[in-house]
């Protein structure tokens, strides 16, 4: 089970991410070089019409959005655990896919973030920090 709190800790931990709090829904995302790794994500009205329409619910508790290195792998995630990731229509085509925060381990969520960041940090950077942990 993670919070935002363990977001933060991890997605700040790695280099050059920074928090940004607003966007059009005021929730926070975190960011490396320009581009997002990960944001928190409520519901719009579209998305929960659309669900209804699917015949599914937004689930209770914070969803964390995370990018994701290609759509399958998105695809990927939800079918091997929906449990924990699921995704919506306004998602499709777009790599990234959504968590339950309150449903996924500490440690797998560390991973989708560095996996996320590795996607955005500039190259030096990205393998300096491969290299120091002995995965390059």
């Amino acid at each position: 089970m993670a919070t935002i709190d363990d977001v933060r800790a991890l997605a700040l931990a790695l280099p050059g991410v920074e928090e940004k709090v607003g966007g059009h829904t005021g929730e926070a995302a975190w960011r490396c070089n320009g581009g997002q790794i990960a944001w928190m994500r409520g519901p719009s009205q579209t998305d929960l019409r659309q669900l209804g329409e699917l015949g599914r619910s937004w689930p209770e508790g914070p969803v964390l959005a995370v990018r994701t290195e290609t759509v399958a792998l998105a695809g990927e995630l939800v079918a091997a655990d929906p449990r924990v990731f699921f995704t919506i229509p306004h998602f499709a085509g777009y790599p990234a896919v959504l968590l339950q925060l309150d449903a996924i381990a500490h440690d797998h969520l560390g991973e989708l973030l560095a996996d996320a960041w590795l996607l955005r940090a500039p190259k030096a950077v990205a393998q300096a920090w491969l290299d120091e942990r002995g995965l390059a």
